[in-house]
């Protein structure tokens, strides 16, 4: 008996490995796959600008990794004593307008070196719905809790978030013409306007990125929001905001995602490199004569994934629980 409607999975041409580094762009939902990622030790970045919704910031984010773009006074925006930008997400502001240019700068750098250097990027589009500074009528990434005053809102079309794309992967191609992109739209719900506008706004994402997988950079589409929409049909799989996946969710299309691109040898080292990530956050309670063991435990563990993949850097987590053993022990 099939109890759900089963959504097939693309084939990848290529396998994700430790020699394989990975850029992810886009919504929350990118964020959540790539730090998985990253916890079991693959070679990621994700979303050095912040969680980014709509595409045409994306898109925005990738040229100037391209370009190697450098900030300046005229790309920081100021209200009320604080500077930010416009074009990352509300954890780029900064009362010092240089401590906030140099951040700026420096993500920038390490963004473009890794862009040069990637295998895959996986793009996760969140809304179709943009605003823009009223000001100039440039599309802003994250209003920053600014009054709506400054902003007008509207939906971009899907025939604009494709045109605008074409020209972001004639970029890329000219920077790293051997990346395999992927497209994937969040399941995340964006419900400000309705439930009708959602999927009115979603539809335009779908019709983009159908679109774009005829470039010859683009390899596929991983269908997050499908699996989501009709395999875990179910509210029991969102989060308590009714929103955003739930983490049974989130783990769930994990399994699908690494089914697809990560070979069997590459997730049983990324399975045990993540429980020993994971232990770090582990907050120990009890006497510390309790902690020891644990400690010892793990770096026995550590230890033995180092000799089975000597390519992993594990020493944040060797100098954590031998600090954590001799802070027990005294």
């Amino acid at each position: 008996m099939e109890l759900l409607t089963g959504v097939p999975l693309p084939s990848a041409t290529s396998a994700i490995t430790f020699d394989t580094p990975v850029m992810f762009l886009g919504s929350c939902f990118a964020g959540e796959i790539g730090y998985r990622m990253a916890s079991g030790k693959l070679p990621v970045m994700v979303n050095p600008h912040g969680t980014l919704f709509n595409p045409f910031s994306v898109a925005r984010a990738l040229d100037r990794f391209a370009s190697g773009y450098v900030y300046s006074e005229k790309d920081i925006y100021l209200h009320q004593n604080r500077y930010m930008s416009l074009d990352h997400h509300t954890a780029f502001s900064s009362y010092e307008r240089d401590v906030l240019t140099e951040r700026l700068n420096g993500v920038s750098r390490s963004s473009s070196a890794f862009l040069r250097k990637a295998t895959f990027l996986f793009v996760t589009f969140g809304t179709s719905y943009i605003y823009t500074l009223k000001e100039n009528d440039v599309i802003v990434a994250n209003c920053h809790k600014l009054p709506s005053s400054l902003f007008n809102r509207r939906q971009a079309s899907w025939q604009e978030i494709v045109a605008c794309w074409k020209e972001t992967l004639d970029r890329l191609t000219a920077v790293n013409p051997h990346i395999k992109i992927w497209f994937t739209v969040s399941p995340v719900r964006h419900l400000s306007d309705g439930a009708h506008a959602n999927q009115l706004s979603k539809a335009h994402l779908l019709l983009a990125t159908e679109e774009l997988l005829g470039h010859p950079l683009v390899e596929g589409y991983f269908p997050a929001y499908e699996i989501f929409m009709d395999e875990l049909r179910d509210y029991r799989y969102y989060a308590p905001d009714m929103v955003h996946p739930s983490e049974t969710a989130i783990n769930y299309i994990w399994e699908k995602f690494s089914s697809v691109f990560l070979p069997g040898h590459v997730q049983r080292v990324w399975n045990e490199a993540a429980r020993i990530t994971r232990a770090m956050a582990h907050r120990l309670s009890g006497s510390p004569s309790e902690a020891a063991p644990f400690a010892t435990a793990m770096l026995e563990r550590i230890n033995d994934l180092k000799n089975r993949a000597p390519f992993l850097d594990l020493s944040a987590e060797e100098k954590y629980f031998k600090e954590l053993m001799y802070n027990k022990k005294s």
